[in-house]
């Protein structure tokens, strides 16, 4: 099985990278998505979460995201103890997702905190998906986020430049989906589908 990870900064382009790559015939594991899913109420980690920061992150008896976002990108300490709850269940759930894969998978798991977290070594290929700041503010405004929130969540992230320094190939995401598709299709052809067949 090969082991790809895919890692970008917010508004960078990532989940269009994986949709392609899923289109390719890799199986895509997001780890925002298994984020989302370990907090659930009910869970191990909605009791953690809950346990740590109080019940003012609850709106109807489950965990109000935005509040909790707006806590942890203003606190870096709050950060860091929320990712010390969420990044080893996430990790235990892209394992178990992949455990009945057949031995030629190519499994790709978008992870945005890969730098920070260190977890480039973990992985047979690691791509980074960048694209000028400017460009990121205006997806991340279409999506509805406000400025101030955008300016906090990049400033939390890692560099370009120090995601890049963890990647083999890197994608650079300012032009049209075309363009992208044309990068994703040369990356698989000529680099991820060989390294597969040569593990």
């Amino acid at each position: 099985m090969l082991k790809v990870a895919l890692t970008g900064g917010i508004g960078s382009g990532k989940s269009a990278v994986g949709e392609l790559l899923q289109e390719l015939g890799a199986v895509v594991i997001d780890s925002d998505e298994l984020a989302k899913s370990v907090i659930e109420r009910g869970s191990l980690g909605f009791e953690r979460v809950v346990a740590e920061f109080g019940d003012e992150i609850l709106t109807a008896g489950e965990i109000n995201r935005s509040r909790l976002a707006e806590l942890v990108f203003s606190n870096q300490e709050l950060r860091h103890k929320l990712e010390s709850i969420i990044h080893p269940l996430v990790r235990e759930a892209a394992q178990q997702a992949t455990r009945h894969l057949p031995n030629d998978a190519i499994v790709v798991n978008e992870i945005p905190l890969l730098f920070e977290t260190q977890g480039g070594s973990r992985f047979d290929f690691v791509i980074a998906v960048q694209a000028q700041e400017e460009i990121r503010v205006e997806r991340l405004k279409q999506r509805g986020m406000k400025e101030y929130e955008i300016a906090k969540r990049i400033a939390a992230q890692a560099s370009d430049a120090e995601r890049a320094s963890i990647a083999h190939a890197v994608l650079q995401n300012d032009g049209s989906i075309e363009d992208l598709n044309e990068q994703v299709k040369t990356l698989w052809f000529n680099e991820i589908l060989p390294k597969a067949k040569s593990k």
